[in-house]
């Protein structure tokens, strides 16, 4: 059964993106279709009672990290530490899941803090997508 809502990210390495995810946010896999040349075509990772799905999409997608590097106005929109066109995953303790993704290199936006819906912290992916982790 799928949830309600599914999120849909693309990855210029799906493959290496969702061994990444598992590592580093503790995602777990649950489907991994491979197309010409290992490219990802399709992938479904859970995370708790939620998932997401992502794929490469064409060889010249470009991954907000890149685009990033190649774009003026997209390293303005992400001068922020929020969390833009991202994604938001609960989990059971927000303090050892900041600590594994920091050990396994994600790239840290906000220390783990206290705000009105609980302890969280803010964090970009191997490929610069933006992920907030919230403890419930």
């Amino acid at each position: 059964m799928y949830p309600s809502v599914i999120p849909m990210i693309a990855y210029e390495n799906g493959p290496v993106a969702m061994d990444w995810l598992a590592n580093a946010f503790g995602f777990r896999e649950r489907a991994r279709l491979l197309g010409d040349g290992g490219r990802l075509s399709h992938g479904e990772m859970e995370a708790g009672d939620g998932m997401i799905m992502l794929a490469t999409p064409s060889p010249h997608y470009h991954a907000p990290k890149h685009h990033r590097e190649e774009c003026d106005a997209a390293r303005r929109w992400q001068e922020v530490p929020y969390i833009v066109d991202g994604v938001l995953v609960y989990v059971d303790d927000v303090r050892s899941h900041y600590e594994r993704a920091r050990a396994e290199g994600a790239t840290i936006l906000s220390e783990v803090e206290e705000g009105e819906e609980g302890k969280r912290y803010r964090a970009e992916d191997l490929e610069g997508h933006r992920w907030m982790f919230i403890q419930r």
